[in-house]
């Protein structure tokens, strides 16, 4: 029995040190990357670290999406130089999710490529106020009722739903190919975070309805998620459910005078447990939607 438990124990060994082995030896992920979107011929997705944008390839030229080039000095020139690695048609178009800095930040390389900036036009006067200088003022605008870009064979849907994670998100869809790009509002398969600070949470849940309502298969986030995967109807509807569950939770806590501090100690979402990011979000849910119910903010 001794011999059969050392050669057992000797086995196991033997295996956690060959998987070892081969998780070392794996090559680490890179910083920059490009993938084209599967089942698509023109989609493609840019990923700078932790922050995503997505390109389109026509016949007439590129529309390209936030430069996602916050903090990184060449970054905007990284994107463009790996757009002219799947093509050598002009960047036609460079569309702002929204107006945060992280996302949009470093375009200058596209505006001397001779791009047009587009952006919600609550995103313009934003950005015309703060005269950041890494970010490229919008040419553009993209009124309340939206817009449509037609490049080629390709048509753009630029859409906007209200208030959310800001108040000039668009949302982006290709009906041809059924995908949409939606930037941090809508987390694919993980918990929100840090994005709580200026979230509208009411609104919040009514704009992601209104996107569910939309006719689309497949989800580009801002960020990637787990595995790199798309998102799709379902993390809609999960994170719909995972925010009136914060709330929820949150109000009670309100009502009965915890906030803040007894209010956020006491919060939390024991069903989202296992989800990437519980730990770190789970301060910026309780904040937030203390705020919300604690102080109707």
């Amino acid at each position: 029995m001794l011999r059969l438990f050392l050669r057992r124990t000797a086995g196991a060994f033997i295996m956690a040190t060959v998987a070892i082995a081969a998780l070392a030896q794996q090559p680490a992920r890179p910083p920059i990357q490009t993938t084209k979107v599967e089942g698509t011929n023109n989609v493609y997705i840019f990923r700078n670290v932790g922050h995503q944008a997505m390109f389109v390839v026509t016949e007439e030229g590129v529309i390209a999406t936030d430069p996602v080039a916050y903090g990184r000095p060449t970054g905007g020139q990284q994107y463009l130089d790996e757009i002219r690695k799947v093509t050598d048609k002009p960047v036609k178009y460079v569309i702002y999710s929204h107006h945060h800095y992280d996302h949009i930040a470093g375009g200058k390389a596209f505006k001397d490529a001779g791009a047009t900036f587009v952006a919600h036009w609550r995103a313009r006067d934003r950005l015309w106020q703060l005269n950041e200088p890494h970010t490229v003022l919008p040419d553009e605008v993209v009124p309340d009722g939206g817009r449509t870009i037609r490049l080629g064979s390709t048509t753009l849907e630029l859409t906007y739903h209200g208030l959310n994670h800001s108040d000039s998100t668009l949302v982006m869809r290709l009906p041809k190919e059924r995908i949409i790009f939606v930037v941090d509002t809508i987390p694919v398969g993980q918990v929100p975070g840090r994005g709580m600070i200026d979230f509208h949470p009411l609104e919040t849940e009514a704009f992601m309805k209104q996107v569910l309502a939309m006719d689309w298969d497949r989800m580009i986030p801002g960020h990637p998620g787990p595995n790199d995967r798309l998102g799709t109807k379902k993390d809609v509807q999960d994170q719909i459910d995972l925010l009136q569950a914060a709330s929820a939770e949150m109000r009670q806590l309100a009502r009965d005078g915890k906030c803040w501090d007894a209010g956020e100690k006491e919060f939390k979402l024991s069903k989202y447990e296992s989800w990437p990011g519980y730990a770190a979000g789970l301060p910026f849910i309780a904040r937030r939607y203390c705020g919300l119910w604690g102080r109707g903010t």
